[in-house]
């Protein structure tokens, strides 16, 4: 019995033996075979076999496993790098190698400059909120065009801000919509803005359709999809983001030490599963309850309570303790750590409060990155060393602390305290990479007043603009240019704009004077002007509007321009003075006739008064020096719409550049002092073309305020209470000691 059995195995063993070979030599065979069609393709220029053709091949089953680049030829990655390959597999985006040199026409550009066009809204398509903020602020800027024909850059109507398909905002069939439009070209020179990419549980960045060349303006991109050069990251912001203007950062005094209560602190989600979940769910071993406080909490989401872990109850009872805003405006340092996506709100909440953020989101390509320098305003961790954060922040300098709050105020009111600032920081760092040769430099960005006010159109030298000439060692140069803004006629040898001409060209530091000729009566005889020893040159104002007064008129040589309306009433002592002013204070407007602003409660609006008191926040241009680089700002950054307002009530055009200068400057007017019966003559009261004759110019000046504040998004003149005098000004000292004598005589 037992040796019927061992003949009944080994005879099963061997026939299964006989099998396996008989079959495996086919699939050799066949492989082979394969093989050598392969190679005699080869000798035909149709294919080259790869070094493991020899083995066998994957059954057809598994071929829709093989990423999509490699469906038609297996062997082709074979020499290709891991970095290659890992590019050439990304399905995000098709069009991930693109840079503005193989995917940006700039001959588009090279016409008509730097025009942006927004599409026609499609009736019935609905836009949320922020995409209406959005394209509201490309409308309101000075690169909006409505004509596509002279459009350098298209932004879609269609809302792509939120592409989570589980949010009520997802616009659905967007793939063919965008399709459909005409100028859509595989979206060259196209670009689109994105908050939310992805959905549950892995919440990738793929914006759910092919957006072929566009450039993304993106928040929470990563540095592994981020196509340098060409896509801009942009903050994660909420609905609530102001659309102008914003509130001022908090850092209210810059006290040394600048430690604040506490030393580190967060508030926020805790997941419990899926993607982000890691780095949150390890804050506790941080948190110490005194100055190092990290909350979490597990309540959110419709199950969370499925997936409550030990520690949730804990969590969430200190979470409950403490006051978001209390923590936030009390901290020196704010953890910015990943949510489910790698931006989060907590990072414009910190800039805002002057709470230096600690960057937790390995691999967040940070907003801006391009231009701004984050290193001054933050501190970068790595989410695998969570553990060293507390000693590492506690070992930083309080001068660089202190150091970082300040930068973390100035980028977030120069980038990020409204939709409007965000928008247009995104088009002006692609309009820098359309000219190269006219392009910021990473100063002009780091620095006080930012990218968004020195417009690279003026100048690539830093010396030209107002900021810069003490952080690059420089003077203003001693010389001024006067312009004489001139509306009535000529008719008398002894009318005031003869006499102030005189009074300005004696002054010791006046290069020349333009006399800019706004009135209807034709140019007077060139012997009608007096004789002086600096040229005069008249200008005849080509549209004859207020707003031509600041025009960049190539004519102005010097920085300094001493402004004047042609009844002002000056003396060359009082000239003098206010430009040696000038040269210390060269980003102000520095000046005489003073004027002042306040919020009047009964009719919840802004006021306007001319009443001598102990404040002023606006020097009238009337009397007053300034950089003429304002007159470049004033005329290409601020809308077409409130210089046409200017221009049609011929009025409140030097409450405008009061406002503008204040804007850029976040400073005061300077004041300096005049004679003792100065007052604004009010020449020719019975005169027609006196402005200051017409009842309704109080009324108009009030109006103005507002208007001029509901576009800047808030109120930017500052009060001051500093009036510059001459040295012994009205002392009881010899008047020929005096350098400014006539100043004190009546």
């Amino acid at each position: 019995m037992q040796a019927k059995k061992r003949y009944f195995i080994l005879l099963s063993a061997g026939s299964c033996l006989a099998l396996l070979f008989y079959f495996g030599g086919l699939q050799f065979r066949a492989s082979r075979s394969h093989s050598r069609r392969g190679e005699h393709s080869g000798r035909n220029g149709l294919h080259h076999p790869s070094p493991d053709h020899f083995w066998p091949r994957f059954p057809d089953a598994l071929r829709p496993f093989v990423p999509w680049d490699q469906l038609e030829n297996e062997d082709s990655t074979v020499h290709i790098s891991p970095r290659q390959k890992r590019d050439a597999n990304s399905s995000i985006y098709k069009g991930k190698k693109c840079r503005m040199e193989s995917c940006f026409d700039f001959t588009l550009c090279k016409k008509n400059g730097f025009k942006v066009y927004v599409y026609p809204q499609q009736k019935g398509e609905k836009i949320a909120e922020s995409y209406q903020n959005i394209l509201a602020a490309i409308e309101g800027s000075r690169f909006y065009t409505s004509d596509p024909s002279q459009a350098c850059l298209f932004v879609l109507s269609l809302d792509t801000l939120d592409r989570d398909q589980l949010s009520p905002q997802y616009v659905h069939n967007l793939k063919s919509k965008v399709q459909s439009l005409h100028l859509w070209n595989n979206g060259r020179n196209h670009l689109i803005f994105n908050l939310y990419s992805g959905t549950w549980p892995d919440y990738t960045e793929d914006v759910g359709f092919d957006i072929g060349q566009a450039m993304l303006a993106k928040a929470s991109i990563s540095t592994e999809n981020f196509r340098p050069n060409f896509d801009v990251s942009i903050p994660l912001f909420s609905k609530d983001h102001p659309r102008t203007g914003g509130e001022r950062g908090f850092l209210k005094f810059n006290t040394i030490p600048p430690l604040r209560k506490y030393m580190l602190v967060f508030k926020g989600k805790r997941y419990l599963t899926g993607i982000g979940s890691d780095t949150r769910n390890a804050l506790y071993h941080v948190h110490n309850g005194e100055d190092v406080l990290l909350l979490t909490t597990c309540k959110h989401g419709k199950d969370w309570q499925k997936h409550k872990d030990s520690r949730c109850d804990r969590d969430n009872t200190e979470y409950e303790k403490y006051d978001y805003r209390e923590m936030l405006h009390n901290a020196t340092f704010c953890l910015v750590p990943r949510g489910r996506r790698l931006g989060s709100f907590r990072f414009l909440e910190a800039l805002q409060a002057a709470c230096v953020p600690v960057m937790l989101s390995n691999g967040w390509e940070l907003p801006f990155s391009e231009v701004i320098n984050w290193n001054q305003a933050a501190v970068i961790g790595d989410e695998r060393l969570l553990l060293q954060i507390p000693s590492t922040i506690r070992s930083i300098h309080q001068d660089k602390i202190l150091a970082l709050r300040q930068q973390t105020q100035f980028l977030w009111e120069a980038y990020f305290s409204s939709v409007e600032k965000i928008v247009l920081t995104t088009l002006e760092i692609i309009q820098d990479r359309i000219f190269k040769h006219i392009s910021r430099n990473s100063l002009i960005w780091n620095k006080h007043p930012g990218g968004l006010f020195v417009l690279p159109q003026y100048s690539s030298y830093l010396g030209d603009f107002p900021y810069y000439y003490a952080n690059l060692g420089l003077k203003p140069p001693s010389k001024f240019t006067a312009v004489i803004h001139a509306v009535t006629p000529l008719v008398s040898q002894s009318q005031p704009v003869l006499k102030l001409l005189v009074a300005a060209a004696k002054s010791q530091y006046c290069a020349q004077i333009i006399v800019l000729w706004n009135c209807d009566k034709p140019l007077p005889a060139k012997h009608r002007w007096p004789a002086t020893a600096v040229p005069v040159i008249v200008i005849e104002g080509e549209s004859k509007v207020m707003s031509s007064r600041f025009l960049p008129y190539d004519n102005i040589v010097t920085d300094a321009v001493l402004s004047l309306d042609e009844d002002t009433v000056l003396s060359t002592t009082e000239v003098d003075f206010a430009f040696t002013v000038w040269q210390s204070f060269p980003e102000r407007i520095v000046g005489y006739p003073a004027r002042s602003h306040f919020w009047d409660n009964s009719k919840e609006r802004w006021g306007y008064t001319s009443k001598w008191t102990n404040d002023y926040s606006m020097v009238l241009t009337g009397a007053a020096i300034y950089h003429k680089y304002y007159h470049y700002l004033y005329t290409h950054y601020l809308p077409a719409s409130l210089k046409n307002m200017v221009d049609q009530l011929a009025n409140c055009e030097d409450i405008l550049m009061n406002f503008l200068v204040s804007a850029v400057t976040k400073l005061p007017p300077i004041k300096v002092t005049q004679k003792k019966q100065y007052k604004e003559t009010m020449m020719g009261q019975t005169s027609r073309a006196s402005r200051w004759a017409d009842p309704d110019h109080f009324a108009q000046r009030q109006s103005c305020m507002n208007t001029f504040a509901s576009w800047f998004g808030y109120m930017p003149l500052i009060h001051s209470q500093m009036r510059l005098d001459p040295v012994l000004f009205k002392d009881q000292v010899s008047i020929l000691r005096k350098k400014y004598r006539d100043i004190e005589r009546l």
